[in-house]
């Protein structure tokens, strides 16, 4: 747990040291993801770290602390955050993230393994909140267009998310057959039929998470197009 822990604190430190200069206008400005502004990418992160205090502390005390927000009602968070000053949408950042980290540091041993339910439906253990936390930061960092790339994604992080992506897909029926990492080390065999894709890992993963949909990869066969990602993980929890 303290080595999620650290690396969402490396994770957070690298976005803030990419928002440090952020100005108004950049903020309005395009992201990669289409139909936000950086705005958007950044109060989106904001709340998801709030969604997140609130799974943990239903973890720890068993009661809901608000009424449940649906994905109309974050869209429409988001979406009224967005078009806020660059210091005022950072400033909220960091404060979300500073309730996030109290409430780890402050979360009991025995209270990591209870079941919380994502906003899609999907359950999972309270301790897995940090790792779609350090998804959500890796992945919307690159998302903000602000030089943070693929390629910049710490070897740990894409390690684990290919695992966890790789390991859903395996249980959906991806038509891919292999999957190899030379620079990794690392190779997935599929229960599918289909082409065998090699290429750094990093290029895999933003691959599979429509980051590098035109992503330089070998393969014997045409790739197929990756589903909407993240997927809840596998083999899940019920």
């Amino acid at each position: 747990m303290l080595i999620i822990i650290e690396e969402i604190t490396q994770s957070l430190e690298r976005l803030s040291a990419s928002l440090a200069a952020l100005t108004d206008a950049d903020a309005q400005a395009p992201s990669l993801l289409p139909g936000w502004t950086r705005g958007h990418a950044i109060a989106h992160l904001a709340r998801s770290a709030d969604a997140y205090v609130r799974l943990l502390t239903i973890a720890r005390t068993g009661v809901d602390p608000a009424s449940r927000a649906d994905a109309a009602a974050l869209a429409r968070s988001v979406e009224e955050a967005a078009a806020r000053p660059a210091g005022d949408l950072v400033a909220d950042l960091h404060a979300s993230f500073a309730r996030l980290h109290q409430d780890v540091v402050s979360m009991p041993a025995d209270s990591w393994d209870t079941l919380v339910t994502a906003l899609a439906g999907w359950r999972h253990p309270a301790w897995y909140t940090l790792r779609r936390c350090w998804r959500e930061l890796e992945t919307h960092h690159v998302d903000l267009g602000l030089g943070y790339r693929t390629t910049d994604w710490p070897t740990s992080y894409v390690t684990w998310a290919l695992d966890d992506t790789i390991a859903a897909l395996s249980t959906r029926g991806f038509p891919v057959t292999r999957i190899d990492a030379p620079d990794l080390g690392r190779s997935w065999v599929l229960p599918s039929t289909g082409p065998t894709v090699t290429g750094p890992g990093h290029v895999l993963l933003g691959w599979l998470s429509g980051r590098l949909p035109n992503a330089p990869l070998t393969s014997d066969l045409p790739l197929p197009t990756p589903p909407s990602w993240p997927l809840p993980p596998s083999p899940g929890w019920s």
